[in-house]
């Protein structure tokens, strides 16, 4: 569904560390570097050292947060496809502690995920501020790693609606939150489906527009993912090699931003290899 799109909330998440007792050289150095297969190698030591923080310091919101985006991240991006367990066991424990950390920012907050349905958009709209964002957008992106690492479970594919109302409020607070990245991931899951099983692809680009507009050509995974999860879908080859184009011809070095930029280019490099073969 929207496997490597993850790797957004690693990146992002790395931010929070600062916060804690971390240095806040070591989540600048892995933001800003340009070497995939180095921070790809030391994630796991740093998942690690994460975990254990969190279990130290059980009350620390931004602790459980990191902990959350990585291990949703690690389980989505990193875990071999073959090792289905093991995705499954991360990407809850991801959720876990994303809702671990937003019932420790609001106790009305605690019993979210077992809301009823009908009463669940309701219960959401109370979070309307801009300190709800992280909180928000750590439960929208873990429920989405869950829902991915358990696509053989219809139970949990039936969660999908609701993980995606929590990114629309996290999109009604702030539009363009983490230059557009809540947009893209409401693009991507409007993507799933063709128009000839329900699908809404005119909803799925408006959203993947926006998002283009609030990353202001320094978030390029967002052109990345118009391109294969939307023009792809589409049949839209036109749309498919200019939006990979566009990555490729923009600076990646981004403060913040620069680890998932030079990754947004691999993965257009082997998206236009691929254009003619696919069209």
């Amino acid at each position: 569904m929207m496997k490597t799109l993850i790797l957004v909330a690693t990146v992002l998440s790395l931010s929070a560390c600062a916060t804690t007792r971390l240095p806040a050289n070591l989540s600048s150095a892995i933001l800003n570097s340009d070497d995939l297969v180095t921070v790809n190698d030391g994630l796991p030591a740093y998942l690690l050292m994460i975990d254990a923080l969190s279990a130290t310091y059980p009350k620390s919101e931004s602790l459980h947060l990191t902990a959350a985006s990585l291990n949703g991240a690690y389980a989505g991006v990193f875990v071999p496809e073959d090792q289905k367990l093991r995705k499954k066991r991360m990407s809850e424990k991801a959720l876990n502690h994303a809702l671990t950390a937003f019932c420790l920012h609001d106790k009305t907050a605690c019993e979210l995920q077992t809301e009823a349905r009908e009463d669940f958009a309701v219960h959401l709209a109370q979070w309307q501020d801009t300190k709800d964002l992280p909180y928000l957008y750590a439960l929208g992106t873990s429920w989405a790693s869950y829902i991915e690492a358990n696509s053989d479970d219809w139970l949990v594919i039936a969660q999908l609606g609701l993980a995606e109302s929590v990114l629309k409020q996290v999109v009604s607070i702030e539009p363009g939150y983490e230059k557009g990245t809540a947009l893209l991931y409401l693009g991507v899951m409007g993507s799933i489906l063709p128009p000839s099983l329900g699908g809404k692809p005119d909803i799925a680009q408006a959203y993947f527009e926006a998002a283009l507009t609030a990353g202001n050509n320094e978030n390029l995974i967002i052109h990345v993912y118009y391109a294969a999860n939307f023009a792809r879908l589409m049949f839209d080859q036109e749309l498919h090699d200019r939006m990979l184009q566009q990555a490729l011809s923009l600076d990646p070095y981004v403060e913040g931003y620069t680890l998932q930029n030079v990754f947004a280019q691999q993965q257009a490099r082997q998206l236009l290899e691929s254009s003619n073969d696919y069209f």
